[in-house]
């Protein structure tokens, strides 16, 4: 059997072992095809292929290319002055409250053009990039006005064909209330339902909607019309849910068949059973949980219990989570919340590529997923986890290159 690419002579964390488990294997080989997978297993079983291209990995560990499922990636200006409010003892609540925070973020994005957007995003991805990240998701969410909407997920797109990385957007106009509907909030979700989102669908911007449900964002009727807006146009939804105050998003968002709630640190029984049900992912975000100095922490024994698959992801944002660096992540997964290696590992691999819709195509080691590879200098999968400010990415492969 002929194929393009072999890989032999490695060890491989293929993702896809039973009952969550890392799928390892010893003396293994990986087979592309066309940018897809034929093979992953033990060279032993293998069939008897011939390559184009042949790499000895000396043994090295492979794992699926990692995946970031929550990110605000592209945006304008820069928010350490809020950061050294909130060092002085200001809460996320007074900045937002004082003008700062989300709407600070959008003044500041409104005045670059997009061909700027792009040019300050790209050295934050650069940096996922190179710790194995294959595929990433960009919100938008900080122009909050029809155009500026449109061109970060322009921006977004532009970002994935430059990079070769595999970029999902999701349309989040419902993130904060722009100082030009100041108490019309019902007025502003006018707005995204009826001409935000139906051209952002009309252009093929999205791949999915969002919502910042929270006292500061807004309310569960207000996000149940985004919801249903998005229903309309044959866009799957996710929610930032449940990170200030409960508010029930994550049951809302369970009802309208979420691929994801997202932070969840006030979550509870009824929320987590919903999720259950739908098979809606918790996303969980230690980045936010740290920078912001959070002390309720999501329920993550509870989550376990109900069966509820959970994912982990930077939250890369200027304001509550500037991290560019998901390896930093799964030991913050692990040390914050208290996550094992292979709920960590499985978190931005197959569990994170749910949260994105995309099990099918990424996420495992398997036939006929997408070659998105990430070869590493580590002696055993927990490495990933374990070590902090370390890189040991050797080979990162997207679609078979």
């Amino acid at each position: 059997m002929h194929c393009d690419t072999l890989w032999t002579n490695a060890r491989l964390a293929t993702m896809a072992g039973q009952e969550g488990g890392l799928g390892l294997v010893e003396d293994g080989l990986i087979a592309a095809r066309e940018g897809l997978i034929v093979y992953a297993g033990p060279a032993a079983d293998a069939p008897a292929f011939t390559a184009t291209t042949q790499t000895d990995c000396d043994g090295r560990w492979i794992t699926p290319g990692l995946i970031d499922c929550h990110t605000h990636l592209v945006f304008g200006g820069n928010r350490s002055g809020e950061f050294e409010m909130r060092l002085a003892g200001a809460s996320y609540e007074d900045i937002a409250r004082a003008d700062g925070g989300i709407v600070s973020t959008m003044k500041a994005t409104r005045a670059a053009s997009e061909d700027e957007l792009v040019a300050a995003a790209r050295p934050r991805l650069d940096a996922l990039i190179a710790e194995g990240v294959t595929t990433i998701e960009i919100k938008s969410g900080y122009g909050l006005d029809l155009e500026s909407e449109v061109a970060l997920l322009r921006a977004a797109r532009r970002l994935g064909a430059a990079r070769g990385v595999r970029v999902t957007t999701t349309f989040l106009g419902a993130h904060a209330l722009p100082p030009e509907y100041t108490g019309d909030a019902d007025g502003y979700i006018d707005l995204v339902c009826d001409q935000m989102l139906p051209r952002v669908a009309e252009e093929g911007l999205a791949d999915a909607v969002d919502a910042f449900c929270e006292g500061i964002g807004f309310s569960l009727e207000q996000t149940a019309r985004v919801f249903e807006a998005a229903a309309r146009h044959s866009l799957p939804v996710k929610l930032h849910a449940e990170q200030l105050s409960n508010l029930h998003g994550a049951a809302l968002a369970a009802r309208h068949g979420a691929l994801s709630a997202d932070h969840l640190e006030h979550l509870d029984k009824a929320g987590i059973a919903a999720m259950a049900q739908s098979g809606t992912v918790a996303t969980l975000l230690p980045g936010a949980f740290y920078f912001c100095r959070e002390t309720k922490l999501p329920p993550v024994e509870a989550l376990r219990v109900a069966g509820v698959p959970i994912a982990l992801a930077t939250d890369c944002n200027p304001g509550t989570s500037p991290l560019t660096s998901l390896l930093l992540t799964l030991n913050m997964g692990a040390t914050l919340f208290r996550l094992t290696v292979p709920e960590c590992l499985a978190a931005v691999t197959r569990n994170a590529a749910r949260a994105l819709g995309l099990a099918h195509r990424v996420g495992t080691l398997a036939p006929g997923k997408a070659c998105d590879l990430a070869i590493w200098d580590i002696e055993r999968p927990a490495d990933l986890v374990y070590r902090m400010g370390f890189n040991p990415l050797h080979a990162r492969i997207w679609s078979g290159k």
